[in-house]
């Protein structure tokens, strides 16, 4: 017999995969998986602005990255780090790696110091993190979206 909390993992797991929009929900940090030296602001802080213009005016982007069906951003501060975490969901795969490669960090093919965002994409799902490199933030949403991801 199965116990209760294995089967409540597997719902929980299934669901997040089948609903879609809990699955951007559940990618975004919970309030006590904040820091207490950070807070959550409802403004958008990305650190370059082709991040920004990726989230605010995904539809000029469509024919490029695909057809985004849902988007949500966090962004946090505390002294010496701001930033935002952008989630989309695409109607479609994303396969546009290579163009947003380009727009994020132009002929770089990785984060530089002047070209700071970073990015993770599976299937339908696009992550961009807009800090400062080494941000402690980034690292505790990259690591829950990595583990939830895989």
């Amino acid at each position: 017999m199965m116990s209760n909390a294995f089967l409540i993992s597997l719902f929980l797991i299934i669901g997040m995969y089948t609903c879609p929009a809990q699955i951007i929900d559940n990618l975004m940090l919970d309030e006590n998986e904040i820091p207490n030296d950070y807070t959550e602001t409802e403004q958008l802080s990305c650190i370059t602005p082709n991040a920004f213009s990726l989230y605010d005016q995904s539809e000029l982007y469509e024919n490029s990255v695909g057809k985004v069906v849902r988007k949500s951003f966090q962004t946090f501060q505390k002294k010496g780090d701001c930033g935002t975490v952008l989630y989309f969901e695409f109607e479609d795969e994303f396969k546009a790696k290579a163009f947003l490669d380009n727009m994020l960090w132009g002929k770089a093919d990785r984060p530089t110091k002047n070209e700071q965002d970073n990015y993770y994409a599976k299937g339908k799902i696009l992550v961009i993190w807009s800090f400062q490199m080494h941000s402690p933030i980034e690292g505790i949403s990259r690591e829950k979206v990595m583990k939830l991801l895989r």
